[in-house]
């Protein structure tokens, strides 16, 4: 079967879709102004534009991206009708727009699902402020927003929290409940903020749609996450900055390999260009990472003053397919394939130009898969995630001996994917205990996907015997809190018992902090 994408029934190659790429690139112009927008009532009625919320991401020093979508119904396509839709904005010191600082206007179309991107520019640094929009004499919900500090400054304090793998037929997102009320200057996505499957009617909450692969099922799916009320806090508490993981596309993605042997490369292609297409419409990104057919640029470097700088990764789109048939598995001659690639080439080396030229005190890798090389199965014999860095060993490997040959770098990952807790040691020769730690990952575990957690599993203190670089391993759900000064990095798990029902209290149930200047882990 083809996939649609603009044209019913065409099948898309990679050379026809970048002919035919920049047709998808509409140019925005601008309209008239209603002198009268921002005096309207902001209404709850069912057919409100603004259903889905506002978001702003990626702040730069003088400028941040702020983010709507009008979908009067969300789960029907958006309710909006074929034609261009003018969107007004605001950008203010307070909450109450006693004081505006800019504004402007915005033209929603057809082609990108009516979401806007504004990229704001003449902001002061490290400070916060409020936005909005207005559209169909509608005025939206205020989000709250900040701009990074100077590059040349180094604030005392950055605090984040980073998420990830987000299935609503998992459960609810009490986890973002809890976040919206943390004193928080970002939040980082790191993935699996939607799921491709088909809808099961036995869950507490079911996806809407098929399978995703035309370009309605996308949208459809993104709409539906983003009607849940706390998601929806979250992206107005402060910015976003937001990367993809293998489910907003299709499970365990390689590159151009599905890992279903029956659906053709071009057939991939094609569904791939309606996934990134609306993960664009839907996120708060800037106009640079306008996907290109099925190509999307999302990898990019976020600083924040001289404290902190985040290299945002992306692990699915250039990566070679997963060796030795995927799964946990023994390492097989794939494993140290030379040309075994997550990043490919191009990001690989971009990563090591950004960290050679960086001014943060600490850095940052904003990504999806565990680096750490964990045994998953206990005992006899090994097996290590094939999907994950110890798939791709010698490129694991190439990263850890760029960091210690960098020592100064103050290297931090930070990981999804998983559903699971982890802080983790990197070495360079994990086999051997003595071998000096080169930084330190925490893995982040899931928001709901798989269902209400647990502190334990029965291979817990198998994983933690057979993996002594492992300091923690959990099976909650929840989210990590972070808190970054020149002087240390502070990691805090925090988790909820349950989602499968809403009301889950938080539990903050274990802290680790590393020092500037020496990498590893130690417990508060």
């Amino acid at each position: 079967m083809p996939i649609r994408m603009d044209v019913p029934g065409r099948v898309w190659t990679r050379r026809g879709f970048l002919a035919a790429g920049g047709a998808a690139l509409v140019a925005w112009p601008l309209l008239g102004r209603p002198e009268s927008a921002f005096a309207l009532r902001q209404s709850t009625s069912p057919d409100y534009p603004f259903a889905l919320g506002v978001a702003s991401g990626d702040p730069a020093p003088t400028g941040i991206v702020l983010w709507t979508r009008l979908a009067p119904k969300p789960l029907e396509g958006g309710g909006m009708p074929q034609e261009n839709i003018e969107v007004r904005w605001e950008v203010a010191d307070d909450d109450k727009f006693s004081k505006v600082v800019a504004k402007g206007t915005a033209v929603a179309t057809p082609d990108l699902a009516h979401s806007v991107h504004v990229e704001v520019n003449g902001l002061d640094p490290n400070r916060w402020y409020f936005y909005r929009f207005a559209a169909m004499n509608e005025i939206s919900p205020v989000g709250r927003t900040r701009t990074a500090p100077r590059p040349e400054e180094i604030p005392q304090k950055l605090r984040f929290a980073f998420a990830s793998c987000q299935s609503f037929e998992g459960g609810y997102y009490t986890a973002y409940d809890h976040m919206r009320h943390e004193d928080l200057d970002l939040i980082a996505h790191l993935g699996d903020y939607i799921y491709e499957a088909a809808g099961n009617p036995k869950r507490m909450r079911v996806h809407v749609g098929p399978r995703l692969e035309e370009l309605s099922h996308y949208r459809n799916r993104h709409a539906q996450y983003k009607t849940d009320e706390y998601l929806q806090a979250a992206h107005a508490l402060c910015p976003w900055l937001v990367t993809w993981d293998d489910h907003e596309f299709a499970n365990n993605c390689a590159g151009e390999i599905s890992e279903k042997k029956d659906e053709t490369p071009e057939w991939y292609l094609g569904r791939r260009a309606n996934a990134y297409k609306a993960y664009y419409e839907h996120m708060p990104l800037r106009s640079a990472h306008l996907p290109k057919g099925p190509d999307l640029k999302l990898y990019r470097n976020v600083p924040f003053g001289r404290l902190a700088e985040f290299q945002v990764l992306d692990t699915r789109q250039y990566r070679t397919d997963q060796p030795c048939g995927d799964g946990n598995k023994a390492p097989c001659e794939g494993t140290y394939d030379p040309k075994g690639t997550l990043l490919g080439n191009t990001q690989e080396k971009w990563l090591y130009d950004t960290l050679k030229a960086t001014k943060g005190t600490w850095n940052v890798l904003t990504q999806q898969v565990m680096m750490a090389r964990v045994d998953r199965v206990p005992d006899e014999p090994v097996g290590y995630s094939m999907d994950q860095w110890p798939g791709y060993e010698v490129n694991r490997q190439r990263i850890l001996k760029f960091f210690a040959e960098h020592p100064g770098l103050n290297p931090i990952v930070i990981t999804g994917d998983i559903h699971n807790n982890w802080a983790n040691n990197l070495q360079v020769d994990c086999g051997d205990e003595t071998s000096p730690v080169v930084a330190t990952e925490f893995v982040g575990t899931s928001i709901s996907s798989g269902g209400d957690g647990a502190e334990t599993t029965k291979t817990t203190a198998a994983v933690l015997r057979e993996n002594p670089f492992v300091k923690f391993y959990n099976n909650e759900r929840g989210y990590v809190s972070c808190e970054v000064t020149p002087e240390s990095f502070t990691s805090h798990y925090r988790t909820v018992p349950y989602v499968e029902k809403p009301g889950a209290p938080l539990v903050t149930r274990k802290s680790f902090v590393v020092e500037a200047g020496r990498p590893g882990l130690n417990e508060v």
